[in-house]
């Protein structure tokens, strides 16, 4: 069942800008949204919209013919990912996580998890949500559990906590909280989210990653959610996040 909108998002008279009803209605991304727009596959009120074309309330828009809607009610979800499930809305993809999930409504994930981790991700039909979790100056925790294929070292600790260059990126991580809870295993929690990052900084200490499973991100628990199981965030969680991303910026977020 869909969760009632926050009262700061609800949607309301005022005109937005094209990209933003797009992302805003679910249909894709800000980014995917210019490029629909920009190859003139998107329409106002019957005329082909231009980029920072703004749409009223009532209009109708429509990408290659079909109408597109937003939604009166928030959805916001927890789903504990199953390895193998890619986290992309492109059905092309047998394994996409819309086709696995199979919820009644338009939603996509909020950022990714790769095909090989398992774990906690959310699902949205709300953009601004996304923009405002994903963007890595908001500093929202992310915490995985980690095992690795040798025993882990206090230098290893040392080392991840207190950034890692990543040469296939260029860049060196944030420095970051980790605890080990096992011989071969460790806890880590990221207020960033590059490209496999967890995955490449393990490999710059010349150790492999066995197993990833994210259990956390913010304040929402995976818990005993079963894999491939899926739950509507409860009120208390709601609250919460709208305290915490009413002090976030919601520019547009680079993918995760």
């Amino acid at each position: 069942m869909a969760i009632k909108k926050f009262e700061n998002n609800e949607i309301n008279t005022q005109e937005v800008r094209i990209n933003k009803f797009l992302t805003d209605a679910s249909y894709c991304s800000r980014r995917k949204a210019d490029e629909l727009i920009a190859s003139g596959k998107v329409t106002i009120d019957g005329k082909v919209a231009e980029l920072g074309a703004k749409v009223k309330e009532g209009s109708e828009v429509r990408v290659n013919g079909e109408i597109i809607k937003k939604e009166n009610n928030l959805v916001l979800i927890a789903f504990n990912k199953p390895l193998g499930i890619t986290c992309t809305t492109d059905q092309r993809d047998p394994d996409n996580i819309i086709d696995y999930i199979k919820y009644p409504k338009r939603i996509y994930p909020i950022g990714r998890l790769d095909k090989n981790s398992e774990g906690l991700i959310l699902l949205t039909n709300d953009g601004d949500i996304v923009n405002k979790i994903l963007r890595a100056s908001n500093n929202h925790e992310k915490e995985y559990e980690v095992i690795v294929n040798k025993p882990v070292t206090d230098e290893f600790i040392k080392k991840m906590s207190q950034g890692v260059y990543l040469p296939e990126l260029k860049t060196v991580t944030k420095p970051c909280k980790i605890t080990k809870t096992g011989m071969n295993s460790f806890n880590i929690i990221l207020t960033q989210g590059l490209n496999r990052q967890i995955r490449r900084m393990v490999d710059a200490q010349d150790y492999r990653v066995l197993s990833l499973r994210r259990i956390r991100i913010m304040h929402i628990r995976l818990g005993r959610l079963h894999v491939g199981g899926y739950r509507n965030l409860d009120l208390g969680e709601l609250r919460q996040l709208e305290e915490e991303l009413s002090r976030s910026t919601g520019k547009p977020a680079k993918d995760c």
